[in-house]
């Protein structure tokens, strides 16, 4: 599904020729597509995928 989402958002922009377009996932140390609570019913560990990500992206923004 992120994958699909990346490539609308590439679309609209009309490409990302200075690689500005991410995944929240890709700041972490294992990228990977954050599950779908809707089918896993894992709403914690979703929580968790997140919240690894967010921490991650405001660790590179404060270290560029």
């Amino acid at each position: 599904m992120e994958n699909l989402n990346l490539s609308y958002m590439n679309r609209i922009l009309g490409g990302d020729p200075e690689g500005k377009v991410s995944l929240l996932m890709d700041f972490t140390t294992h990228p990977e597509d954050i599950d779908d609570p809707w089918y896993t019913g894992d709403f914690g560990g979703v929580y968790k995928q997140i919240k690894e990500g967010c921490e991650a992206l405001l660790n590179k923004c404060i270290n560029d």
